[in-house]
């Protein structure tokens, strides 16, 4: 698994970052930017990996990106969490595209946990409200649905293969305040709630809860023209900002 994760790493860049050096430079301050990039992170579950290949949509007025991200990679080698292990414990994959016209964005977005064989396919829109001084909000609303093998019913038993057992609506925001020409802070709240599926789900879908109100914090500087840092925190109502996940990432524009 991981070294086939490694060989798509190579064949998704190979092609497209060489005429993508030389490109416009992208505020990589702004949620709604559009750019080829590459990032890598350490957390305490091992290693991270994120892709980010900006594509043709054939418009002038709009552009998209696919961003991957491969999770906990190297964990015994880098980690130091006692379950950590050196496979790719998740992945990310994300389908953006934003109007240039409007400052309206789209994203599809789909989680995959390996080790509990589950995740989360999502759509959703977002809007960049005017800049109020050093503050920008963008509003987000969308919709998904969860999948998961081998899932326990409402009966109590467990259906083999895969299977959906809910959908889910979430509503929230990616803000940014400016603090520096070089510095700046992210706060992305997020509400989601089930919708409908079995009542096992509906009930205990999100850690044993039928909703949950997720958090993101990010603390970013940028170190020149194409390249930052930043440090995420994550966490939601059902655990504590301690024992969330965080993580420090470096990242480059080609």
């Amino acid at each position: 698994m991981q070294k086939n994760i490694y060989l798509a790493i190579a064949v998704l860049f190979s092609s497209q970052v060489v005429a993508d050096e030389n490109s416009e430079i992208q505020d990589m301050s702004d949620p709604l930017a559009v750019y080829t990039q590459m990032g890598v992170g350490t957390t305490d579950k091992g290693v991270n990996i994120k892709l980010g290949q900006s594509f043709d949509t054939g418009s002038d007025t709009t552009m998209g990106m696919n961003v991957f991200e491969f999770k906990g990679a190297m964990g015994e080698t880098f980690g130091w969490r006692d379950e950590a292990n050196n496979s790719v414990d998740s992945m990310r994959f994300r389908n953006f595209g934003v109007d240039l016209t409007n400052g309206r964005g789209s994203q599809l977005d789909v989680n995959y946990d390996f080790n509990n064989e589950s995740g989360a396919i999502s759509y959703s829109l977002i809007q960049a409200l005017p800049a109020y001084g050093p503050l920008q909000l963008y509003p987000l609303v969308g919709v998904g649905a969860a999948f998961g093998n081998n899932v326990v019913g409402d009966d109590d038993q467990m259906t083999s293969g895969y299977s959906v057992p809910g959908t889910f609506g979430m509503v929230g925001l990616y803000s940014k305040l400016d603090i520096t020409d070089n510095v700046w802070l992210n706060y992305n709240p997020m509400w989601m709630s089930s919708l409908s599926g079995s009542d096992t789900y509906k009930e205990q879908g999100f850690s044993g809860e039928s909703s949950a109100f997720a958090h993101e914090f990010i603390v970013s500087y940028q170190l020149a023209p194409r390249s930052n840092i930043r440090y995420y925190a994550n966490w939601t109502e059902h655990d504590s900002f301690k024992s969330g996940d965080h993580r420090i990432e470096f990242n480059y524009q080609f």
